[in-house]
């Protein structure tokens, strides 16, 4: 079991900008795919980008061309880059494995953008 501490989040007003960062436990943590997700208030939680072991990406629709997201395995960390950021973009966010281990979620990190 990989444990995940999230932080980096705040709050912003909307087009700025934060940076969110993922430490992980481990010393297999490079050979995992990881993603970021996000849970707004009142929503079930949504995947929102994932790094595979090669460095490819996938980003949901949403987030494309604004969230960047890079792993760096020397020191077990995955980052997401928030760029233009919109209110609907509020919401805590939480990194994992993908696909999500459900045993792995840690307290997430807050983001909340104000418009």
């Amino acid at each position: 079991q990989v444990q995940l501490v999230e932080s980096g989040g705040g709050l912003v007003q909307a087009g700025e900008s934060l940076r969110l960062s993922c430490a992980a436990s481990g010393s297999i943590f490079s050979i995992f795919a990881m993603a970021w997700y996000r849970q707004a208030p009142g929503k079930q939680r949504e995947w929102v980008a994932t790094i595979h072991r090669d460095r490819s990406t996938n980003y949901a629709d949403s987030v494309k061309g604004r969230f960047f997201i890079t792993r760096d395995n020397a020191k077990n960390t995955v980052s997401l880059q928030m760029n233009s950021l919109k209110a609907e973009d509020t919401g805590v966010y939480f990194c994992n494995r993908w696909p999500a281990v459900n045993g792995n979620w840690g307290q997430g990190t807050q983001v909340t953008v104000s418009s």
